[in-house]
Formats: C-alpha cells, structure tokens, sequence
C-alpha cells in the first residue's frame, strides 16, 4: 500500500540481507518510523510492545525472527528457545503459533548448516503467502460490496457506507490487510466507498492506524467514537461491517479486538450485515467453543488509565484519563458469536461462519474416518 505516495510493505528485509525492518506502528500517525529488528530479542520486543500488531503481520513478524535467533547458532536447543520466546509474547493472535510451528517444523528436519538460508527464505514466503491471501480475500469482499452498493445505489445513494473497528488494513498483515482489502479492491472497481472508523480504544487503532492509511489511500473516511456504531445503525447509515479477526474457531466463532461483539450486535439487532475477513492460517481447528476456548490477552492497565497524542507545539504527550488511584482492567479481545456472523471472507470465497461453512472452503480439514 501507499506511505507518502510509495508502495511500502509492512516488514521486508534489509538491504544487508540479514536484518529484518518493520514500521514502528507506536509512532503513527504523527511519525513514520522504520526499526531495524537484528536479533531474537528485537523480533520479542516487537510484537510484545506492538510495534508490529494484527494477527497475519505477528506471524510473519515471528518467523523472521526465529530466521534472526539462528543466525550463529542454527541448533536445537536454539530452535526451541526462539520459538518458546516468541509464542509467550502474545496470547490470542493464532498466526503467531502457525508461523512458528510451520517454522520449526521445516527447519528441525533439515541439517543445522542449511537452517540459518532455509529460515530466511521460509520467513519470506510466508509474507509473500500473506500478501496473495490477503489480495484474494479484497476480491471476494469486494463481489459483496459491488453487490452492496448496486442496491444502494437503486435506492439513491450516493456511497456506501461501511464500518469496521480496530486496524484490519495493510498495517494488521504484510500487505492489503483482511477487513480492509475488500475496501480497497471495491475502490478499484469504483464503487464510492466511505468508511466508518472506530476509534478503538484503548490503543485507539482506528483512529490512529485505520485513519491513517485510509488517508495514505485516499478513501474518504470518518473516525467515530467507538460507542456511535449502533446510533449509526439505528438511523441507516451503516450499509455493512467488516472487521478483521486473531483467531476464529472450527465451528465460526470469531475473536477480534475488544468492543466488536457489541457492533455485531448492534448489526444483528439494525439487520446490517456483519462480515469477517480472515486468511486461513487464522482459522484455529482446534477449538470449538470460542468464549470458552479462546485465551483472552490482559494488557497493561495503563493503556486505559492514560492516553498519548500530539499537542498544539507538534510534541508527543501522553496525559492520564483517570482520577489517582482508580483501577482498571484491559482486556484486549472478545469473542463474537458465530450465529451474529454473516459470512466469513477468506482468500478461497466466502462461506457461512460454521463448520460446515469453512470445511466447504477447507475440506482438507475434514476429520478422516
């Protein structure tokens, strides 16, 4: 996607071909900044302090950086603690233990001398992989859209009007994003998208990352409150949601960052459709019973009690929001219920959010008698 008028990845290699560098997304939208991650304990610090966030973006993230581990020890015992370090940073993104498992998978089969070429190369068709997912599942959303937007447009409108919460965009993956990829690819066909933004608290996602790489694009958006989905609804100014997901269960149970069970029960109630864009390495076959299954990330309680902006001199500050002493709990995801879920966006079509729906989608799945 476009940074400053230039097509830009979320991490790539660096020109030394060892280095990986990905975008520090603490900093936007006031700053663009670029972090050179040289060892395991960069690619740790990483995706625990969300420099890099968004559940396909954590997996590729971690790859590279079991790639990063083996340089100058490509050994068992090393393997292994690159990827015990990196599957503790997050809880709830299922990428992550994906990529890691795929990892060590490929490499504790190959001889030691091949690791260290065979990571890198890996960690890159991962990314790559990503990318082509991503791109695939833009244009089946966008079919839905497209379809969306000739009703409106029967009814005399004059965009439509999509909603979605937290960063499911190109800053979320390697490339195109899932929630917003169906945005971008209906852009392309010219169907005149407008976009709700939840602002996404507490790490305010939306209006931070959402926003700006809406902007970047040139999609005409608005950020809102995250409580004004439902008023929207109510009045007809909401034609569809789209959210991303970090992990969706065997039977269509979908985890997504705090705050969207209540938007798809807002949906449910105003009879707006509600849909999820994923790539398969999301899909946790697993688990069955999303709200019972799923671990739910706890995060530091500071990111409720203060907030951080740029104020009237251009200076980042951060200020506290609540009074001394109050405690606070910040949870970091829910689980929407799969029966709230129109349908399930995936770079192999669309299907209904249940098991069956993905095992159409994903026979190989299917338990073997």
């Amino acid at each position: 996607m476009r940074i400053h008028g230039r097509q830009t990845r979320t991490i790539w290699l660096a020109a030394d071909g060892r280095g990986v560098e990905i975008i520090d997304q603490t900093k936007l939208p006031h700053e663009f900044r670029v972090v050179r991650l040289g060892d395991l304990d960069d690619a740790e610090r990483a995706i625990r302090d969300m420099w890099v966030r968004g559940a396909p973006l954590i997996g590729a993230t971690a790859a590279y950086g079991v790639a990063l581990a083996l340089v100058g020890n490509a050994g068992d015992d090393r393997l292994d603690e690159a990827c015990r370090r990196l599957l503790a940073t997050r809880p709830t993104a299922v990428n992550l233990r994906w990529a890691l498992e795929d990892m060590r998978r490929l490499l504790s089969s190959l001889p030691v001398a091949e690791r260290v070429s065979a990571a890198y190369a890996r960690a890159a068709a991962i990314a790559d992989e990503d990318v082509a997912m991503n791109a695939a599942i833009g244009e089946h959303g966008a079919l839905i859209l497209s379809d969306l937007w000739d009703h409106r447009k029967a009814q005399g409108a004059d965009c439509l009007n999509v909603l979605t919460h937290c960063n499911a965009g190109w800053l979320a993956t390697v490339d195109w994003g899932t929630a917003l990829a169906p945005v971008y690819k209906a852009l392309e066909r010219g169907v005149p998208v407008h976009v709700w933004v939840d602002e996404t608290r507490p790490r305010n996602q939306g209006a931070s990352l959402t926003a700006c790489e809406l902007k970047g694009h040139g999609v005409p958006h608005t950020v809102i409150v995250d409580n004004a989905g439902g008023h929207l609804m109510q009045h007809g100014r909401v034609d569809v949601c789209i959210v991303g997901t970090d992990r969706t269960t065997a039977t269509g149970d979908v985890c997504n960052k705090i705050g969207t069970y209540l938007k798809a029960l807002a949906a449910k109630d105003n009879g707006v459709p509600f849909y999820v864009g994923l790539p398969g390495p999301t899909i946790d076959w697993t688990i069955d019973d999303g709200v019972a299954g799923i671990p739910i990330e706890e995060r530091d309680p500071a990111e409720v009690t203060h907030i951080t902006g740029r104020d009237a001199e251009g200076r980042l500050t951060t200020v506290q929001l609540t009074p001394d002493g109050s405690p606070a709990a910040n949870f970091g995801f829910d689980v929407t219920p799969a029966r709230l879920v129109t349908g399930l966006i995936t770079e192999r079509g669309v299907c209904p959010a249940s098991r069956e729906g993905l095992l159409s989608l994903y026979p190989e799945r299917a338990p073997h008698v």
